[in-house]
């Protein structure tokens, strides 16, 4: 026996049961193997490669006698003459309560310079769907200290809310805010945030772990961060990684949970770069056809459970290419959750921050969880009559680049200075101010006082009478 023989196996400890030498082709991050027997789906695989470095793998593919392994982590130093074991089991992590305030990879190995958890409870990261008929149906507010959102796209526990956003616009910042500041209202309840990094810039990373350490928000979280560097492959596993840690904290540890992915579109780059080395047929836009189902599998593990008292909410963030919402990334995420909200390059030019376009933007489970009791009684009306306002200002904005402030008529000019006032009172806030939900209707009504009574016409007399400036004894400063 050759002596890089013997040394290889002295490291082959616990590799117990069949081990298959050779390979027979490595394609980028995929390997080969034929001749397999009893080998299946999602599987892990252990491989040593001539230089004695044990790799992880997954079994994508696997058909009667050859098998298709994903390699995770490094590939140097493979060759055609490694030695493959199947282990019987498929990916899973120990999971327990030492999770929170932990920093990992997207492979689940500790950043923070702190031990691996350890722990006999090992959980799939493949998880398992949610039966359909178990699921209650959301009704409780979610705060997150931004008036944008919780005024008019209310995040309601356990639904699935993305943002839309482009290339170069603060959706990180604006992650790390909700982070910090989301809570539930009213109720002695533990609130969790677990926070993915999908195949971040080094600088992106490092500022959401500074972000969370400085504010705090890190002991009631934890953070999975693939970085852009890191095998491609790693962005498959990385979701999946931060919802089994999520699905624990929600439905073991009767948490409620947030979870926030970030970017979903680096998920999907990597599911089609695997899917070409597999050489699949491509789809729409050269995505694999099972993008839909695949991206199902990630959002749809979000919920409320009937009979537990946690709760899972997840908040996925993804740039749109090219900006085009009707690109198979953000159309298949929009049909899979329950409504969007959309970032506006136009805001972010004007200096408006967060720049939330809130006319194409929509949470469907808003009306389920606020007004009286949840949030306020007047909620519903003034986010429909901001609605109604902010679109009309919008139609005046337009209007005047043809005729001309001068040409609009009395009423226009006040639904534009209206529109003007929204975006710079209530859609514009600081990165670190945190509005409760009662600041942020004070100040819809604040702005809503440039329109005459008569034409709030979507808001009730009694609510009216209640909270308009007018009848507060609230003296407003506009422009």
């Amino acid at each position: 026996m050759a002596e890089s023989d013997r040394g290889i196996i002295s490291l082959m400890k616990g590799w117990y049961g069949t081990v298959y030498r050779g390979v027979k082709e490595i394609r980028g991050s995929l390997m080969i193997i034929e001749d397999v027997k009893d080998v299946r789906y999602e599987e892990v695989v252990r491989i040593m490669g001539p230089d004695g470095v044990e790799r992880l793998g997954r079994v994508l593919e696997v058909s009667k006698d050859m098998a298709v392994v994903q390699i995770l982590g490094d590939r140097e130093g493979l060759e055609a003459n490694c030695l493959v074991k199947f282990t019987g089991s498929t990916f899973e992590i120990p999971i327990s309560d030492e999770v929170m305030g932990r920093v990992f990879n997207g492979r689940f190995e500790p950043l923070d310079g702190l031990p691996p958890v350890v722990s006999g409870d090992k959980r799939d990261i493949n998880g398992a769907p949610i039966n359909p008929y178990a699921r209650v149906y959301p009704h409780d507010f979610i705060q997150t200290g931004i008036s944008a959102i919780d005024g008019m796209l209310s995040l309601i526990r356990g639904q699935k809310l993305p943002i839309f956003s482009y290339s170069g616009l603060p959706h990180n910042v604006l992650a790390a805010q909700v982070a910090r500041q989301a809570t539930v209202l009213g109720k002695e309840e533990e609130f969790a945030v677990v926070f993915a990094g999908i195949g971040l810039r080094s600088v992106e990373a490092r500022y959401f772990m500074e972000e969370f350490k400085r504010s705090g928000a890190l002991e009631r979280s934890v953070l999975i961060l693939n970085l852009a560097d890191d095998p491609a492959v790693e962005r498959i596993l990385t979701p999946r990684i931060a919802l089994t840690v999520a699905e624990y904290l929600a439905f073991e540890m009767e948490m409620h949970v947030l979870t926030i992915l970030t970017d979903m579109t680096n998920y999907c780059e990597a599911l089609r770069e695997i899917s070409t080395a597999r050489e699949e047929v491509p789809g729409r836009g050269g995505y694999p056809g099972y993008m839909y189902s695949d991206l199902a599998t990630i959002y749809e593990r979000a919920g409320i459970i009937k009979g537990r008292k946690g709760s899972l909410t997840m908040m996925p963030i993804l740039t749109m290419p090219g900006g085009d919402l009707r690109h198979p990334i953000p159309d298949l995420t929009g049909y899979i959750t329950e409504g969007q909200i959309i970032l506006s390059p136009e805001l972010h030019a004007k200096g408006i921050y967060p720049p939330i376009n809130v006319l194409p933007s929509l949470s469907r489970l808003m009306k389920s969880g606020i007004g009286t009791g949840r949030t306020r009684e007047d909620h519903r009306y003034v986010a429909d009559q901001l609605y109604d306002a902010y679109s009309r200002g919008i139609k005046a904005r337009d209007l005047a680049k043809i005729v001309g402030e001068v040409g609009l008529s009395e009423r226009m000019r006040r639904y534009l200075k209206f529109a003007d006032e929204f975006e710079r009172r209530f859609l514009s806030q600081g990165v670190y101010e945190n509005r409760s939900i009662e600041e942020t209707l004070d100040l819809a009504w604040d702005v809503l006082s440039i329109i005459p009574e008569e034409e709030l016409v979507r808001i009730p007399r009694e609510y009216i009478e209640t909270y308009h400036p007018k009848y507060r004894g609230v003296e407003v400063e506009l422009p």
